[in-house]
């Protein structure tokens, strides 16, 4: 398991480079793709050089992630850093789809795997299944969810529990409250 001291895991540039891993991209890869030089790239990831705002919003089209989701939404107490993270501090993450909102619970991306609070609202689904190379096992905190894994159908309620191991999965709602589900993730794919 990685440990690395707070100040180097909470940085802009270990999660880039984190992200980038995840996808299974080397440094020549993403450099190409964005038309920088991996010398910069390189600086990047290791917070010696601060991208611009276009930069960003090109790496995060590259990296498949939204914007806001490379932003720290409020500033940690230094001895929290690395440690902590408050519910007022949790940063937005995932693809936005209709009807599911999700928070990076993890203080950042650098683990081997990512803890993410998703909401699922009323009446809400993704109608294509999603595939990707993960471990990935979920707990019901309210509400509740329907799962489709690999062709079969499952109802959750609250304090049920779920693992995807790589499969295509989909997820609906078709209740009439919000499904809260506290989602982990490895490696982190976010």
């Amino acid at each position: 398991m990685k440990h690395a001291h707070p100040s180097k895991t909470m940085t802009l540039g270990a999660d880039l480079r984190a992200l980038r891993k995840a996808r299974g991209l080397k440094l020549a890869d993403l450099s190409e793709t964005l038309g920088r030089s991996v010398g910069w790239l390189s600086q990047v990831e290791r917070d010696l050089s601060e991208p611009s705002i276009t930069d960003l919003r090109h790496m995060a089209k590259a990296l498949n992630v939204s914007v806001s989701s490379l932003f720290r939404q409020a500033a940690s107490a230094v001895e929290e850093q690395g440690f902590i993270v408050r519910a007022a501090s949790r940063r937005p993450i995932g693809s936005h789809e209709a009807g599911l909102t999700e928070e990076l619970l993890s203080p950042d991306l650098t683990d081997d795997f990512e803890v993410v609070h998703s909401t699922f609202e009323p009446s809400s689904e993704i109608a294509d299944p999603v595939s990707r190379p993960t471990q990935e096992v979920g707990y019901v905190v309210s509400g509740r969810l329907d799962l489709w894994i690999a062709g079969r159908t499952f109802s959750l309620n609250v304090g049920d529990s779920f693992r995807i191991r790589g499969e295509p999965f989909r997820w609906m709602n078709p209740y009439p409250t919000p499904a809260v589900v506290i989602w982990v993730i490895a490696p982190p794919v976010y």
